[in-house]
């Protein structure tokens, strides 16, 4: 088998983890009798330094033609003052559409080491383990027209949310059939009580529910959805919701785990390359110092394996590394740990490597 892995470093931290990540990876290939091949490309700040633009055309070209892609994180202060299609963001939005990628999924475990280090109460994140599924390519972040114009008090800003039926559907089919999966329970986020895009949205989400009988199917308003999440976290099971509210509420899921580093997330599309990423942002107050959390970045890479080469088995075993490192004591200062990034990429590709070689490695 071979494997084409196009590796997006970025900016910040993003070179660190993802180095650390692929070395896994790498490991994990070379006991799988995977044939690897990883081509670099720039994205974010340093494309913008090197090209003028934070997606260059031969970037996009190169994720198109890849088996799947592995980012870093993109941004930081020397490029905060740029704006419109020069943002780093705007790269990113680029690249997800670009890649046809419309269903982000972000896996949230805590794992019962890390329970002490949460600033929630223990006994109300434990046994927390929910999938957030967000829709990636539509919503505000993409509507037309979106515009900033006027001077003084009469400037106007404008972003317009919009959503196709069919845009909710197909993110909506992979939700549903992850809970099928799971423990068959999907709560989807909207606020139909006041928006029309979420209005359609519920519309749609219902009508699919039928398809999908050994799935039980509830609507919650995302402000009292938000308030829940760090509630009773434990009793969520897969969550689909629109972009900016996913985003939003992802990023709070984050607490549950301890920290942000330690979440990984899969954007997928119908076919075609996925986009694989820690949903941590650069850090750059932390850049260089070799002490980022690279678990985001490892655990991206096991579903990388899962979902893009189709090794489900080479996905537990990264995960199952993961979380016996993590019960050893691996563990970075951003979760009560002293141990740095290259430290803690070296004890998971050990265990890893340890562990396939115990079960045979089965190509």
């Amino acid at each position: 088998m071979k494997a084409h892995v196009v590796s997006l470093p970025g900016d910040g931290v993003g070179p660190e983890v993802t180095g650390v990540a692929l070395g896994v990876l790498s490991a994990v290939c070379a006991e799988a009798g995977i044939d690897l091949e990883v081509e670099e490309r720039l994205v974010g700040g340093r494309a913008i330094d090197e090209t003028g633009v934070p997606l260059p055309e031969a970037t996009l070209q190169a994720c198109r033609g890849a088996d799947a892609v592995l980012l870093g994180a993109v941004g930081g202060p020397k490029w905060d003052h740029l704006r419109g299609a020069l943002r780093c963001e705007a790269g990113l939005l680029g690249l997800r559409r670009g890649m046809g990628v419309f269903a982000n999924l972000r896996p949230v475990r805590v794992h019962p080491r890390l329970i002490e280090h949460t600033t929630i109460r223990p006994e109300v994140v434990r046994g927390t383990d929910m999938v957030i599924v967000r829709e990636l390519t539509g919503g505000a972040y993409f509507g037309e027209p979106r515009e900033r114009s006027g001077t003084g008090p009469e400037e106007i800003a404008r972003d317009s949310t919009v959503y196709t039926a069919a845009e909710i559907e197909r993110v909506a089919r992979i939700a549903f059939a992850l809970a099928a999966g799971r423990r068959h329970h999907l709560t989807s986020v909207d606020k139909a009580n006041v928006l029309i895009t979420s209005q359609l949205w519920r519309d749609t989400v219902t009508r699919l529910a039928g398809e999908y009988p050994e799935v039980t199917l509830e609507h919650a308003l995302v402000d009292s959805f938000a308030m829940r999440l760090v509630q009773r976290p434990a009793g969520v099971d897969v969550v689909v919701t629109e972009n900016l509210f996913g985003d939003i509420l992802s990023d709070e899921a984050g607490v549950l785990a301890g920290s942000l580093g330690m979440l990984p997330s899969a954007s997928l599309g119908e076919g075609g390359a996925g986009l694989y990423e820690p949903i941590h942002g650069s850090a750059p107050d932390i850049a260089g110092r070799g002490i980022a959390n690279p678990y985001g970045a490892i655990l991206s890479v096991a579903l990388l394996l899962r979902h893009s080469l189709r090794r489900d088995d080479l996905g537990l075993a990264v995960e199952a590394a993961v979380d016996g490192c993590i019960t050893d004591g691996a563990l970075s200062a951003d979760v009560g740990g002293s141990l740095g990034t290259e430290a803690i990429g070296a004890a998971v590709r050990q265990s890893v490597v340890r562990r396939l070689a115990a079960a045979g490695s089965p190509g």
